[in-house]
């Protein structure tokens, strides 16, 4: 390593103190533009990682956890990708200082900084590379990693993102090359000719229980490495609001599935996807609420909208939601005061009650909005169960699973299950 003279290290001083200052001003300009709510509108985030599929944010979060990194995740809309973060801060120098750090003495060594706000109300933001300063162009996630499952966490190889700056000059598209031993699928997710958003759960069927590799979008090309000597794997693809759908594919001779096709080097798996019927239950894996709250963050709002699309696309269809909790120990419940707000921390009040209540009001939240949105209240009933039928033990590495909604189908409209 060559070190730099004493006067090249206080001419690279000047040189940052000159970006940050740029960087600030430029950031205050935007927020005078947007209405002038000062720095109390933006915020500087320290991102750890992108994902694309939001399972994929929270497994890498918990990852995270248990490296003795507090994250928490929530969704760019401007990327359509989910952040992992380990910082929030109006200091945007503090954050330049935490990433740099992160890069040097850890394994997040692409860490970046984005300045905006993070949720659904996301209308500008900017990611920023720590080292040079300049804006990033092109963020491509991925989703995967075998290191984002939370069964995987003695070591972490954090490339989570492709990162392209911008050069102020045309961005050359890297050619992805197929990896050694590797092939392409396409997963097409679709119900009649219409595709449908989702993705596709890769399982390892030569272990005792059936372990999850990594998820996969849906109706995209990804290249898949082989899991296992056997070839033996599982296909998963559950999507809300449709059955859930599982294939036993093997990867060496994937042709030998009834259904599969290969042209070239492509290998179409089809997933045709059937609405729920009466009997069925379905759970929201895709939608949070805050911490001891009845309110849900805003990246729930898609899932909740599948849901309303589900009921106004057949209006026989009559629900339960079943609301649940992590545990049945009673404690404070926030609640908002505002019956048009269902997706943010304003307008709130505290209280107290049991684990059902909170599992109460949460599906109540649920069955709100639905109504505001125009599903008649008759079609609709609750359940709450607090902590009494938890997926997890309550202390193990995935009980955060256990606060979920379930909706459960009571009536279709047809006379056969």
């Amino acid at each position: 390593m060559v070190t730099l003279p004493h006067t090249n290290d206080n001419f690279i001083m000047k040189k940052k103190l000159a970006l940050l200052v740029v960087l600030t001003f430029s950031l205050a300009c935007k927020l005078s533009a947007s209405g002038g709510q000062g720095i109390t509108s933006t915020s500087n985030y320290v991102v750890i990682g992108a994902f694309s599929i939001s399972k994929n944010a929270i497994e890498f979060t918990e990852t995270a956890k248990k490296n003795k990194i507090e994250a928490q995740y929530s969704i760019n809309p401007l990327r359509k990708l989910f952040y992992v973060y380990v910082m929030q801060t109006n200091d945007l120098a503090s954050a330049f200082d935490e990433a740099n750090k992160l890069r040097k003495e850890t394994t997040y060594s692409d860490t970046w900084v984005f300045t905006g706000r993070l949720g659904e109300e996301t209308q500008q933001g900017n990611d920023i590379n720590p080292v040079t300063g300049k804006q990033i162009e092109t963020l491509k996630p991925n989703d995967n990693i075998k290191t984002v499952s939370t069964e995987q966490t003695a070591s972490i190889n954090v490339a989570t993102a492709v990162i392209i700056e911008n050069q102020n000059q045309p961005l050359a598209q890297p050619v992805e090359e197929l990896p050694e031993g590797s092939k392409s699928f396409l997963f097409k997710i679709f119900t009649g000719d219409k595709k449908i958003n989702g993705d596709v759960d890769v399982m390892d069927l030569d272990k005792s229980r059936p372990y999850k590799v990594a998820s996969y979008l849906g109706n995209e090309n990804v290249n898949i490495k082989p899991i296992n000597k056997s070839g033996n794997m599982g296909l998963e693809c559950e999507v809300f609001g449709y059955r859930k759908i599982q294939q036993h594919v093997n990867f060496n001779d994937p042709q030998a599935t009834d259904g599969i096709t290969v042209d070239g080097n492509k290998i179409t798996v089809p997933f045709e996807l059937v609405r729920l019927k009466k009997g069925d239950i379905a759970i929201m894996y895709n939608v949070y609420f805050y911490k001891d709250a009845a309110i849900m963050r805003p990246e729930s709002r898609y899932e909740v909208n599948s849901l309303l699309d589900m009921l106004k696309e057949n209006p026989k269809y009559k629900i339960r939601i079943h609301g649940h909790t992590n545990g049945n120990a009673s404690g404070k419940i926030i609640s908002t005061t505002d019956p048009k707000n269902f997706f943010a921390l304003n307008n709130t009040k505290d209280g107290r009650g049991s684990a059902k209540k909170l599992s109460e009001e949460r599906a109540l939240v649920i069955h709100n909005y639905l109504i505001a949105q125009g599903i008649n209240r008759n079609r609709m009933e609750i359940k709450a169960w607090g902590g009494k039928k938890p997926i997890y033990g309550e202390d193990s590495p995935q009980a955060q699973l256990n606060v979920r909604v379930e909706i459960e189908i009571l009536e279709d409209g047809s006379t056969q299950k």
